[in-house]
């Protein structure tokens, strides 16, 4: 058999599987416009995992599920187009890991071989900094996956008797019914069992129950949000509930209902109670990698303000040389920090505080006490505290950010205000899917 030949059956065997999938989840039509087809090649890969196609009429389009240099049939309206078939696979095309793929609203490259797949994560980084005329080599990409997501949120409906769980279906509202997720960690494998459980006590609303999972050293901490009634009615339920999954805590809308055991997770040697439904870095893997990133930067320094500093990530990792300031906006993480700090030991003094940064940033005065400074802000940035940063006397600044985009946007600020950008790292934890994470060093000129 050619190579050609060969091409061609591996392209339509692959392309069987993908359109079977995505035709039965994402064809459907409610009085959109009439749908068209043609045949494009797909030039370049997207920052959000989808394949880029110039359609005949010139414009460009995002197909799912495709890979640079594949010619494929398409079908869709002026803004949003769908795979029919693959015509000649990519030689990066490989099989996906997961019989959900494509249907699945998580993952979108689970096509890609390690290597392109790896490249296009390191692009993007490269990408968004370049939009914002940054000129800095960006380090080897890390991954950060390790054995798997300690942290997740499925989605559970009751719909008369019938109970739906998992994940959501890509473009779409509807629940997806999945047995387990393959990139969780195992201590979240009977995750999707709780969440039928759970739905199952809880009456029935027209909106899905948003049920998260994450993973502590002392059992599964599970919140609840969206359950229509006061927790105080479910108790026996619930605590039935914990009984038979030795589940740590439940919590409805981060109201405890019942713990069994305190969810508690280390940061070095300090113990922390998790609060309910509180950020968590997603892979023990990717918490430790960015913290050591953090740490060697900083190393110099004696007293930092850490900010949008959540339960203390690294705060306490940097309390054990220098003093520390940490500020975040959510109550139950602040008091989080307090209470593990007032329990700990071999620490320098750290002092945690409540504040809103996007409302009330630190201002110039209040940052002349600091000679560094490390922020994590949420995915929209820190703009407001980066113009503030921008015309502080901060010496040193680390970053560590969730959006290539936002991060470039704050640096830009930054750049303008005097700081050199000096390295950047891109961390990847959340494997398979376009987002990526990554720690910058900032110094002054």
């Amino acid at each position: 058999m050619s190579r050609n030949q060969n091409e061609k059956r591996r392209a339509k065997k692959q392309s069987g599987r993908l359109t079977n999938k995505i035709g039965k989840s994402n064809s459907i039509n409610h009085g959109t416009p009439e749908k068209t087809s043609e045949i494009v090649k797909i030039s370049e890969f997207g920052h959000r995992g989808d394949g880029i196609a110039k359609l005949k009429n010139g414009k460009n389009c995002f197909i799912p599920y495709t890979l640079p240099g594949e010619i494929v049939k398409i079908e869709g309206t002026k803004n949003k187009y769908n795979l029919l078939e693959i015509q000649k696979a990519s030689k990066n095309r490989i099989e996906p890991f997961c019989p959900h793929f494509t249907v699945c609203g998580g993952c979108k490259t689970q096509q890609l071989e390690l290597s392109a797949y790896r490249s296009w994560k390191h692009g993007i980084v490269e990408k968004a900094l370049k939009n914002q005329g940054l000129d800095v080599a960006v380090d080897p990409l890390i991954d950060a996956h390790g054995i798997g997501r300690r942290r997740v949120s499925f989605h559970a409906k009751r719909d008369n008797n019938r109970i739906h769980a998992g994940l959501m279906k890509y473009r779409s509202h509807e629940i997806l019914d999945i047995d387990n997720c393959p990139i969780l960690v195992p201590a979240l494998s009977q995750g999707i069992n709780i969440v039928r459980d759970i739905a199952r006590v809880i009456p029935h609303r027209s909106k899905p129950l948003d049920i998260q999972l994450t993973a502590s050293e002392n059992g599964i901490d599970c919140n609840i949000n969206g359950c229509p009634i006061d927790g105080s009615t479910l108790f026996i339920e619930i605590t039935e509930l914990a009984r038979k999954f030795n589940l740590a805590r439940i919590s409805l809308n981060r109201d405890v209902i019942i713990e069994q055991n305190v969810p508690v997770i280390s940061i070095d040697d300090t113990k922390i109670t998790l609060p309910p439904a509180s950020f968590l870095q997603p892979t023990v893997d990717g918490e430790n990698i960015l913290a050591s990133l953090v740490l060697d930067h900083i190393r110099d320094a004696t007293h930092i303000a850490d900010l949008y500093c959540g339960i203390g990530t690294f705060a306490i990792r940097m309390a054990k040389w220098a003093a520390v300031t940490a500020f975040d906006n959510d109550t139950l993480s602040i008091a989080a920090l307090n209470k593990a700090i007032n329990h700990a030991q071999g620490l320098k003094p750290v002092m945690a505080v409540e504040r809103d940064l996007a409302r009330e940033p630190l201002f110039p005065k209040e940052l002349k006490k600091f000679d560094a400074v490390v922020f994590d802000p949420p995915r929209s940035g820190a703009k407001t505290q980066a113009e503030q940063l921008a015309v502080s006397n901060v010496e040193k600044i680390i970053a560590v950010s969730c959006d290539p985009a936002s991060f470039a946007l704050d640096a830009s600020i930054l750049n303008k205000g005097g700081f050199i950008l000096k390295r950047v790292t891109p961390i990847d934890q959340f494997k398979f899917t376009p987002h990526i994470e990554l720690v910058a060093k900032f110094e002054r000129a």
